[in-house]
């Protein structure tokens, strides 16, 4: 017999770093269960934060300096070195004032005062390790890489101890699924009435990024090459199925530039994309069902 499934009075629905979450289990979390989730994500919120100047990060850009580390900075700092390398630089977590620059700052204004690009030698200013985090030099982190895909991940586990059986946890479409299969659609990124097909996930997650996501003015959104500090104009969506979610989030944002796919082959996550031509690509071995099949890309 498989797993029994979660029924729809055992969703719970809330608003939180700027996207809707849901969470679904077996039964109803009941009021502890929620305390925890919240805290969780608030104490992710407290540390990554760019958007609160009280926040770890939001000091450090202030001032510059030596902290102690949020608890996630090694996994997250490390896989960004990894992301580093294989786009060449064009994914840089210094990335923060590049956006601000294009309007996405605390104070969503939306207004550009034109590109600037993030410290390219981020290595040098930016240290992690032995619990501490610096930066040699005032700078804005920016997480939003792979972040939210290890927020997910965080509340994913602490939700599977709390509540036996199958476990989801959707934060604005990126998902964690454990005990049971999901099938996910794959929004179109040109017509979110329709999808480029549909992906079966199981005890995985999955991650998408959008260049119609988090969109404002003129072409600009909240993918940057970093290099340039320019939104991206060549990929317009990207999917990507990982054992965790922070993995399948930063292939998610790699696969914007080249380097993507051999780092995705590298860490054995799948991934689907589609160019701003509206041609679609997938890695060898993708099970997605896809709906068009124009491409497949050797990593």
């Amino acid at each position: 017999m498989g797993a029994p499934l979660p029924d729809a009075n055992a969703s719970w629905r809330f608003d939180a770093i700027g996207t809707a979450w849901e969470i679904v289990t077996a039964t109803p979390l009941d009021a502890g269960a929620r305390a925890a989730v919240s805290g969780v994500v608030a104490q992710f919120d407290a540390d990554w934060s760019r958007f609160r100047p009280d926040s770890t990060v939001g000091r450090l850009a202030a001032t510059g300096g030596r902290v102690v580390a949020p608890p996630d900075a090694t996994v997250m700092l490390d896989a960004f070195r990894a992301l580093s390398d294989a786009t060449d630089g064009a994914v840089n977590p210094l990335v923060g004032r590049s956006l601000e620059r294009l309007g996405y700052d605390p104070g969503y204004s939306l207004a550009s005062t034109g590109p600037v690009p993030a410290p390219r030698a981020w290595t040098s200013l930016l240290a992690w390790g032995d619990g501490m985090l610096s930066l040699d030099a005032p700078a804005m982190i920016d997480v939003g890489a792979l972040g939210k895909g290890r927020l997910v991940d965080l509340v994913h586990a602490l939700v599977s101890e709390l509540s036996p059986g199958p476990v989801i946890v959707d934060a604005g479409g990126d998902l964690a699924v454990s005990g049971r299969a999901q099938r996910i659609g794959l929004e179109h990124p040109f017509d979110p009435r329709r999808a480029v097909g549909v992906w079966e996930v199981t005890d995985a997650a999955l991650c998408a990024s959008a260049t119609n996501r988090r969109a404002w003015g003129d072409g600009l959104h909240h993918v940057l090459d970093a290099r340039t500090g320019v939104p991206v104009r060549t990929v317009a969506a990207t999917w990507a199925v990982a054992r965790d979610a922070m993995h399948a989030d930063a292939v998610a944002t790699a696969l914007f530039f080249d380097g993507g796919p051999r780092l995705a082959a590298e860490w054995g996550v799948a991934w689907v994309r589609m160019t701003s031509a509206g041609t679609v690509e997938w890695s060898p071995g993708c099970r997605a069902e896809l709906f068009t099949r124009e491409a497949s890309v050797e990593a």
